[in-house]
């Protein structure tokens, strides 16, 4: 589990900022949001710009932070799906606002381009 931190104004958005900080944490976190499980694959198909690797890196971050479960089934090929932990689920009202804003932004460029 991460550190709290015992500091100056503005640590309360710190603290926030280490578990959804990484470029893709937040954008995965807002699929999940949607889906309520998903699989390694479908997080590829829905972050097409993003490599395997980095995928697995943030995924693997999220749920050592407890965000996430991973669940790993003997199949093969093998089967790994991914779901929010009720930790992880306190998250939505930030996810909520950061989508709120990107179609507020969206629009206003849509507005200025017109």
């Amino acid at each position: 589990m991460r550190e709290v931190f015992d500091c100056d104004l503005g640590c309360p958005i710190q603290n926030t900022l280490q578990f959804i900080s990484g470029k893709w944490k937040s954008v995965i976190l807002y699929h999940l949001f949607d889906n309520a499980v998903l699989r390694f694959s479908e997080l590829e198909n829905k972050l097409p710009y993003v490599s395997k690797r980095m995928l697995a890196k943030q995924l693997s971050e999220l749920e050592n932070d407890d965000l996430i479960v991973k669940k790993v089934y003997p199949v093969v090929p093998p089967k790994t799906e991914y779901r929010l932990t009720d930790f992880g689920r306190t998250l939505m009202p930030v996810i909520s606002a950061m989508e709120q804003w990107g179609n507020a932004y969206s629009q206003k460029l849509a507005h200025q381009t017109t």
